[in-house]
């Protein structure tokens, strides 16, 4: 029996990386997922390719052979009927909801005052107001269980430190810290806990090499992204390790903290 054995768990931005490595984990750990992502949507901020249907769905098969259910659908972090729906077609296939993994973001790079407004606004829009609306859409199924729950939310490094080139980023992942902070507070009283997990950078594949030229150009700024372990990221899966951590029993009495897989990033 796994240690998350009749818990259903909601994660966003399931389809490919960290995402699917925290469905595939809770699985492993006897959970049901949703599962939700944008997909076919490209960005004119990003290099990198959108998640598609192919990728959710083969989130949805490594997830079924952990012998678990999910129900996987297409949604929009910043479209809170999108994710409604997907919480109530969800809990009424699965039956309840326990976990909520808050995962879903995007990442580009620039000079603080050379960020477009649509730039800035793409990023905060789903990095930030997105997990307003992920939250807005579970917390009232997990009130209304009166089981209690745990809330996961993906920071950054970047939600800790100055990191240049990322303002927008940064902001966005700050502002997570302080939404968790005041939900752990709120949601105290209903036994739900609220963390956030703070990871170096991870191989997901969201980095195009547009860091390295702004570093190359500033080289002063390099060491502001510098480990002290001997590793330059990590994977999904370590990631992934700490969200079933935080969705466990074990993690009973942990909440309003930050949760650094950072290789000590922090302490440099």
């Amino acid at each position: 029996m796994g240690r998350l054995t009749g818990k259903v768990a909601f994660i966003t931005g399931a389809a490919r990386g960290q995402g699917r490595a925290e469905a595939i984990r809770l699985a492993a750990e006897g959970a049901d997922i949703i599962a939700v992502d944008l997909l076919d949507t490209p960005s004119p901020y990003v290099s990198y390719s959108p998640a598609t249907q192919a990728d959710l769905d083969e989130t949805a098969k490594l997830v079924q052979e952990q012998g678990r259910r999910i129900v996987a659908r297409k949604a929009d972090v910043r479209r809170l009927d999108e994710l409604q729906a997907a919480v109530t077609e969800g809990v009424a296939q699965l039956g309840r909801l326990d976990i909520v993994v808050a995962n879903a973001g995007i990442v580009n790079y620039g000079r603080t005052w050379e960020l477009t407004e649509e730039q800035w606004d793409d990023v905060i829009d789903i990095n930030l107001t997105g997990v307003w609306k992920t939250v807005k859409a579970t917390v009232p199924t997990l009130i209304e269980q009166g089981e209690g729950g745990s809330i996961i939310i993906t920071s950054s490094v970047a939600g800790l430190k100055g990191l240049p080139f990322l303002a927008h980023y940064a902001s966005s992942k700050h502002g997570v810290v302080g939404l968790a902070r005041v939900l752990a507070n709120e949601l105290g009283e209903h036994d739900i806990r609220v963390n956030t997990i703070h990871p170096h950078g991870v191989r997901t594949g969201m980095n195009d090499g547009a860091l390295n030229g702004l570093l190359d150009e500033a080289p002063n700024l390099g060491p502001l992204y510098m480990p002290a372990l001997p590793y330059e990221a990590v994977d999904p899966e370590d990631i992934a390790a700490m969200v079933a951590f935080l969705a466990s029993d074990e993690g009973k009495y942990i909440t309003g903290s930050q949760l650094r897989v950072d290789l000590g990033a922090i302490n440099r």
